[in-house]
């Protein structure tokens, strides 16, 4: 036993190296600013932007989102999956310990070539109770690189579920930012029929008579009903957006509560940032690097077996026939042996795990690498189509209002003899268009600054996780409600 523990010591004291390279974050090639910049920029990507909307009705779907999405709770229950087998890798650093005991009574046979003595219990009981051990000494860092990778993976995980709130928060927000806006389109197209219904009224007693044509109450109808038929293509549209926004917030398909409209909605500030910045708050960067880290350890785990494993192992317990005698010394039982193991001849075996392993880690790189640039792209892109939709918002208001103007004047030109209804048609079509238009362009807008903040990333995805854990007003907390 004296042996044992002298090998166990200088085990303990004989300094580990791990083979494999250490991590190091590799260089990017990335922009010093973005291609567009906006001077009202403000340092608000850590602040639960969704809130500068200023509709309890968003804030609250949100919330909703976060505790019930079933996507958040297939991300969260994949980190417990990593963490436990986070657990199983850590634990080959350990001594493994076993408790074995047994009972069995057999007979031998009294012809066979040794003969029993009469005085020998045939048949005879036997008695077992023994603890065995085992631990592999990671000389190497082995081990130690599998633990390095696994606690990657956990981290991966976990941006992964952060990557999986961010994209939740979003679409909330982009979803209800959209069905607001059909909301107003179909608005514009009800009233756009209730009008065109009472000129096509007025003009039906009119041909009655004869003070119109057949020809223009025909051009009134198909006026009408030109509006007429856009109503069921938005009402479709207006259901089917609550049905996505029902999936989002874990439930069935249904109705969505309404708040502001949306010109009643205020446009969220723009957040402020470098591109350098993305490396700390995109959730999907960050998944990236640990995988890149995850592929890293596992070279040295594989480079590792390159190299003679020593493992310990020992048993010690009680055997005996008769149970009343098993704990007594007589009984007593042990032993312990230190192995070496040394590859001699694999067939390249070791060699493809680590050419495997390297080529891995190669591919993880240019992913991570690939994932910052579509970053840039990404926020690039969601300030490109806020400054031009803002300029082309500007624009189409100017054109409805000139349009409006138009309507009105060639409606009292015709009213008045001087022009034929066409022109009147012509005026009243483009400003309808022009409506449905300047509304799908105010919608565009508000989910132009959404994927600013999405692309962005930021601490609000913090932020939101413990806005679902937050209560609503006169709601009783989660925990409570458990008791």
């Amino acid at each position: 036993m004296r042996k044992l523990v002298v090998i166990t010591a200088l085990a303990l004291l004989i300094p580990g190296c791990m083979v494999g390279p250490d991590y190091r974050r590799p260089t990017v090639d990335m922009p010093q600013n973005w291609r567009i910049q906006e001077e009202e920029a403000r340092n608000l990507a850590d602040t639960p932007w969704w809130e500068q909307f200023n509709d309890p009705v968003l804030n609250d779907l949100i919330r909703i989102g976060l505790a019930e999405n079933k996507d958040v709770k297939i991300a969260a229950a994949r980190i417990e999956q990593y963490i436990g087998q986070y657990i199983t890798t850590r634990s080959a650093l350990f001594p493994q310990i076993y408790a074995n005991a047994s009972f069995g009574r057999d007979r031998s046979s009294e012809r066979g070539a040794a003969p029993i003595s009469p005085s020998v219990q045939n048949p005879a009981d036997s008695y077992l109770a023994q603890f065995t051990a085992s631990w592999e000494i990671d000389l190497w860092g082995k081990l130690r690189r599998a633990n390095e990778s696994a606690r990657a993976d956990i981290l991966a995980s976990e941006e992964a579920r952060m990557g999986v709130i961010l994209s939740l928060v979003s679409s909330i927000a982009t979803g209800y930012v959209n069905l607001r806006d059909l909301d107003r389109q179909l608005e514009i197209a009800q009233s756009t029929v209730k009008s065109r219904e009472e000129s096509y009224n007025i003009f039906k007693l009119r041909f009655t008579g004869g003070v119109v044509s057949d020809l223009e109450l025909s051009q009134v109808k198909s006026q009408y009903e030109e509006a007429l038929a856009t109503i069921p293509v938005l009402q479709k549209n207006i259901a089917q957006q609550e049905n996505a926004l029902s999936i989002l917030l874990g439930r069935n398909p249904g109705a969505i509560p309404r708040g502001k409209t949306i010109d009643q909605l205020v446009l969220p500030t723009v957040p402020s940032g470098l591109p350098s910045d993305l490396l700390e708050r995109r959730p999907d960067i960050r998944q990236a690097e640990q995988n890149l880290i995850s592929a890293n350890a596992q070279i040295g785990v594989a480079k590792a077996q390159y190299f003679p494993s020593i493992s310990l192992t020992g048993m010690f317990g009680w055997s005996s026939t008769d149970i009343s005698r098993l704990f007594m010394g007589p009984a007593q039982t042990w032993s312990w042996a230190a192995q070496i193991m040394a590859p001699i001849f694999r067939g390249g075996a070791i060699y493809g795990q680590v050419k495997s392993a390297e080529a891995y880690r190669q591919e993880l790189l240019i992913t991570y690498q690939k994932t910052i640039q579509s970053a840039f792209r990404d926020v690039n892109d969601a300030l490109v189509d806020r400054k031009s939709t803002m300029e082309q918002l500007q624009t189409q208001t100017m054109q409805v209002e000139s349009l409006g103007n138009y309507a009105r004047i060639a409606r009292l030109r015709y009213e008045n003899g001087y022009t034929s209804y066409i022109e009147v048609l012509d005026a009243e079509r483009s400003l309808f268009n022009a409506q449905l238009s300047q509304a799908q362009t105010k919608g565009g807008l508000f989910q132009a600054v959404v994927n600013i903040y999405k692309s962005m990333g930021g601490g609000w995805v913090a932020r939101a996780e413990q806005a679902a854990l937050t209560p609503a007003p006169g709601e009783t907390p989660p925990e409570k409600a458990a008791q």
